[in-house]
């Protein structure tokens, strides 16, 4: 595994009020629009106000339960919505969604309230603790600073100072040193900012690694590989750009999945997988390698063929060589349309053909 260092398109958002700390609205890792509202800071008379609010709900709540006599279709209708939502709120275990509940719960609530204080004899009472409810509501609301998302994205409030600096604008400017130098923990979460938070750019990313395999060296611009994450997640990747370092190569990947996996963590281990084939694995000393039929589309090409042995039996298979190295092949089986058309069998020949499978013998070092 190598060390790969997490470059994303990142706008920080902070407000005038930020020592207050904050309350999210969106929470970590959440897609959010253009313009909606993604935290707020404690106004300064917060905890008091939300004091009194809490006992105007109990006050409002024991007036509406001594009147027993109120029949409306819509009281009705908020009861059940009522109960609904707090048969749902029990199974939750997202905080966000609690969250949401929550505010929903209470304001069908209050308009419950509110058409009691119509219909009630003790009407003016009750009516009196929702104007004030509404009123310590509005303070509470218009003393509190709401930030908005300037674009769209993934919602972050790991803030690590490293948002101006590790850019897709920054990436002529790389070298290994520049990165050492950062002092990053692979694998180490960025705390979460209690002041501020960020807009994450969910259509790409970027994961720039030191390498110096014959691959890396062989690796050019619009590359397509596989990243393994240290999870075992696999991610597509495109090769953005290469700095020349003295021994090896910084290699600039570009993501366009997996992007919220990685919003935690500016450091992390990361395999490049340059090539991926399914098939079969065996040593090329067990391959034999003939000429192609003449008069076939393949006429001057060689085509490889494995012994495979069943109980003092042989059988000569024709196989497609999808990858190979100086010591190992990955093999799979020809269709029949391709022996036909391409290598020039007949049908009778192909009939008469086998197919090679997992856990067959084969041959080494075979005679054809």
């Amino acid at each position: 595994m190598q060390f790969g260092y997490v470059i994303r398109e990142e706008t920080v958002v902070q407000g005038d009020n930020y020592k207050n700390g904050i309350v999210q609205i969106k929470a970590e890792g959440e897609r959010v629009a253009k313009n909606d509202p993604v935290f707020r800071y404690y106004s300064n008379n917060e905890e008091n106000l939300v004091k009194k609010i809490q006992e105007l709900d109990l006050k409002i709540q024991e007036a509406m339960a001594n009147e027993n006599n109120l029949f409306s279709s819509d009281m009705k209708l908020l009861e059940n919505q009522i109960q609904e939502r707090l048969m749902e709120y029990e199974t939750l275990n997202d905080i966000q969604k609690m969250k949401e509940y929550k505010k929903d719960i209470n304001t069908r609530i209050t308009k419950k309230a509110k058409i009691a204080g119509e219909l009630s004899p003790s009407g003016s009472y009750i009516r009196k603790l929702i104007e004030e409810r509404s009123s310590y509501e509005n303070s509470l609301n218009s003393g509190s600073e709401y930030i908005n998302a300037p674009t769209s994205g993934i919602v972050s409030y790991r803030v690590d100072g490293l948002e101006d600096v590790l850019t897709p604008n920054s990436f002529s400017s790389l070298n290994i040193k520049f990165l050492e130098e950062l002092k990053l923990k692979t694998g180490e979460i960025v705390s979460s900012s209690g002041e501020k938070g960020k807009i994450i750019n969910n259509f790409e990313g970027y994961i720039v690694v030191s390498l110096t395999s014959e691959k890396a060296q062989e690796a050019k611009v619009g590359d397509n590989v596989t990243l393994r994450l240290a999870n075992s997640e696999e991610i597509s990747a495109q090769v953005a750009y290469i700095v020349e370092e003295d021994k090896s190569r910084l290699i600039v990947f570009k993501i366009t999945k997996g992007l919220e996996l990685l919003a935690n963590y500016r450091k992390i281990t990361v395999d490049v997988i340059w090539w991926s084939y399914s098939g079969l694995k065996v040593p090329n000393t067990a391959l034999i390698r003939e000429k192609a039929k003449q008069g076939s589309e393949q006429e001057g090409n060689d085509i490889y063929f494995v012994m495979k042995n069943r109980a003092g039996y042989t059988d000569k298979i024709p196989v497609k060589v999808l990858k190979q190295n100086s010591s190992y092949s990955i093999i799979t089986n020809y269709e029949s349309t391709e022996l036909k058309e391409k290598w020039g069998y007949t049908d009778k020949e192909i009939n008469q053909i086998k197919s090679i499978v997992l856990h067959d013998e084969i041959m080494i070092y075979p005679k054809s």
